[in-house]
């Protein structure tokens, strides 16, 4: 009854987290990431937790710390979600303004619209409104809680592990939580079981010490538009998939049960272009594993940017330099740097015509995850969901990267760690007009709810 009474100013809350333009990418305020920070700080105090803290290491964004620690011989729990958030793109394409919240029908009913709604800042208010809950109508937790809130996992949580090293003993529990993670669809809640890690380099070709004429030009000297773009093609086969052998033989061989597993989920072909945006008479790369494996279980390369010249500035001319930014998703079992060794390799073996070429990593990459299942943690994770939701929730693997889950799991000896969240296949996290399904939303706040009772009661005496 609380939560429900609470939902309006849930979402206010939520708005105005996401009015904070905390780009933690460079190039972009540092100031904002501040801002965001401290207004995350208020929130947990409002909320009600004890000895509130911004924390910030030199040279990183700031991560927000607090806790209510008054249950002894109950489970602790650590809550993580982040409050830095993606750029937000061509702004152009954006129906309402990227840190305005709005609201507006959309896939499943009711959205908010909104940079950061579902990515992650609704991860953050998910954590508060379950705390609130308890301590508004009952004064107590049924667990323990200690919340962290990350100021930079979207440019990969670069300074993690120092982060742990230095904070390590305050951030000791029995549970990870985090809420960054997705449902399998509109009102179809997921437990996600997997996670793919992330290398990521950028590529610069250049032929030229400046922009020249393409006519008076053109013909004797090279263009290194043309060889990035036959660089780039060198990366995938003819059927999509990564060209890149030493890459594939990291892969850990799929296990039968994985299989099996995967095909038990309902996968729609129609539903899946459509939520993806798919363009009519594009074609799904069906040759090989199942789709679904295919986003969670193998690797995959994507060239996420490319840039000669901007299409306001295309000129008539050879550019002197062509610059992409090149990530490959990769899988548990597979190492970063290893991965990253050999993309570099492969590029400067295919650079053609004797063009200069710069590569930059973009950090050390982060590992994948994967983890089983079992427990009481996960039971009353898939018994809360189910409740909360009114449905069985999926076990599932997500495409994505969270850096934080593997070094905070080691860290806590091994601690299981639940990945829920309330992104959905329509909320277009780091693209252009992301939200947030309302309804979802209120669902995850009451499972969270759920979760602190059931693992008070499955994991007493810890």
């Amino acid at each position: 009854k609380q939560l429900e009474k609470s939902a309006p100013d849930t979402l206010k809350k939520l708005e105005t987290l996401v009015r904070i333009p905390s780009v933690s990418f460079a190039n972009f305020p540092e100031g904002e990431v501040t801002k965001s920070a401290e207004a995350v700080a208020a929130l947990l105090k409002e909320t009600g937790l004890e000895k509130v803290e911004i924390l910030k290491l030199e040279g990183t964004h700031p991560y927000v710390y607090g806790e209510w620690l008054k249950k002894p011989g109950a489970p602790t729990l650590l809550l993580y979600a982040h409050h830095d958030v993606q750029p937000p793109g061509r702004e152009e394409l954006w129906e309402s303004p990227p840190f305005e919240p709005s609201y507006r029908e959309g896939p499943g009913g009711l959205r908010m619209y909104g940079r950061g709604t579902a990515d992650d800042k609704a991860g953050i208010l998910i954590h508060t409104a379950a705390i609130e809950a308890f301590l508004k109508s009952v004064g107590e937790l049924p667990v323990n809680v200690k919340v962290v809130i990350e100021g930079e996992e979207e440019t990969g949580s670069t300074n993690l592990l120092e982060f742990l090293k230095k904070y390590r003993a305050r951030l000791d529990a029995d549970v990870l939580c985090l809420t960054d993670t997705t449902n399998f669809d509109c009102g179809i809640p997921a437990l996600t079981i997997a996670l793919r890690g992330l290398v990521a380099v950028q590529v610069e070709v250049r032929a030229l010490t400046k922009a020249v004429h393409s006519g008076m030009w053109g013909g004797p000297v090279p263009d290194p538009a043309m060889a990035l773009s036959k660089m780039l093609a060198t990366l995938i086969d003819e059927k999509g998939h990564i060209n890149l052998p030493e890459v594939n033989a990291l892969v850990p061989e799929l296990t039968d049960e994985e299989a099996k597993e995967a095909m038990r989920l309902p996968f729609d072909e129609k539903v899946f272009r459509e939520q993806c945006g798919m363009v009519e008479g594009a074609h799904l790369h069906r040759e090989g594993p199942h789709p679904l494996l295919q986003l969670w279980r193998f690797p995959s390369l994507t060239v996420n940017a490319i840039q000669a010249s901007s299409r306001k500035q295309a000129g008539n001319i050879i550019n002197d330099v062509a610059w992409a930014k090149v990530s490959i998703r990769i899988v548990d079992g597979m190492d970063p740097r290893q991965v990253m060794r050999i993309l570099k390799d492969h590029l400067k073996k295919v650079v053609p015509w004797g063009l200069e070429l710069s590569l930059t990593s973009e950090g050390e990459g982060a590992s994948g995850w994967a983890t089983k299942p079992e427990g009481p943690a996960f039971e009353a994770a898939r018994e809360s969901m189910k409740a909360g939701y009114g449905v069985e929730p999926y076990l599932i693997g997500c495409g994505g990267t969270i850096p934080f889950v593997r070094p905070f799991e080691e860290a806590l000896g091994g601690a299981p760690a639940l990945l829920i969240g309330v992104e959905d296949p329509y909320t277009n996290a780091h693209g252009e007009n992301e939200s947030l399904l309302i309804s979802d939303f209120q669902k995850a706040c009451r499972s969270h709810v759920l979760l602190f009772q059931s693992l008070a009661e499955k994991m007493a005496g810890k």
